[in-house]
C-alpha cells in the first residue's frame, strides 16, 4: 500500500504549481480558492465535491495579509502555514499555493484550470477568473454550501459562549 504525498510536499510556490499543473497537462484540472480559516465539515464536503469534478484539485489559499484585508484585523484565526498544511493533508487536495493578492485572478489566468469552482454564496458571473477560464474553453461550477457551516458562524457561536460548535 502506498501512502499519499505528505502534506508539506503538496504546498507549492506559484512557479512550482504552474510547472506541475500548467498547460499542457493530462486530465482535467480543478481550481478553487479561499481563506479556509477554521477547517470544518462544510469545507471538507466542498473540497471533495470539487475534486470529483476533475483529475486534480489545486487550491489557492489567501495569505494572512490577504485574509486581514478581506475579513478584518481579527482574522485569520489560524496562520497561513498551518492552514495550508491542514488543507494539503486532505486526500481530495492535490496541491496548495498561497497567494497574497485580494483575488486569485492572476493565478487563475496563469494556471488556466479546466474547471473553476466556488461555493454557493457566488453566482457564476461574480466568480473572479471566470472570463479567462471560459475563454480557454473551461467552465465555472458553483457547489452549494452545507447549511449552517461557516467559519464566521463558528466564531460567532464561540463568542456567545456556546460550547457545542
Amino acid at each position: 500500500m502506498s501512502l499519499p504525498l505528505p502534506p508539506h510536499e503538496k504546498i507549492l510556490t506559484r512557479a512550482e504549481l504552474v510547472e506541475r499543473y500548467g498547460r499542457p497537462r493530462k486530465g482535467r484540472l480543478v481550481f478553487t480558492n479561499g481563506c479556509f480559516d477554521l477547517l470544518h465539515r462544510g469545507h471538507v464536503e466542498y473540497l471533495f465535491a470539487a475534486r470529483a469534478l476533475g483529475d486534480q484539485l489545486v487550491l489557492g489559499l489567501n495569505s494572512d495579509d490577504s485574509v486581514r484585508r478581506l475579513k478584518g484585523p481579527e482574522r485569520p484565526i489560524v496562520n497561513e502555514e498551518d492552514r495550508a498544511l491542514v488543507i494539503a493533508a486532505l486526500a481530495a487536495v492535490d496541491a496548495v499555493t498561497i497567494f497574497d493578492e485580494l483575488t486569485p485572478a492572476k493565478l487563475i489566468e496563469t494556471l488556466s484550470p479546466d474547471i473553476l469552482v466556488k461555493g454557493g454564496d457566488y453566482r457564476p458571473e461574480e466568480v473572479v477568473g471566470r472570463e479567462s477560464v471560459e475563454e480557454a474553453g473551461g467552465k465555472v461550477v458553483i457547489i452549494p454550501f452545507v447549511e449552517g457551516q461557516s467559519t464566521t458562524s463558528i466564531i460567532e457561536r464561540l463568542q456567545k459562549g456556546q460550547r457545542r460548535i
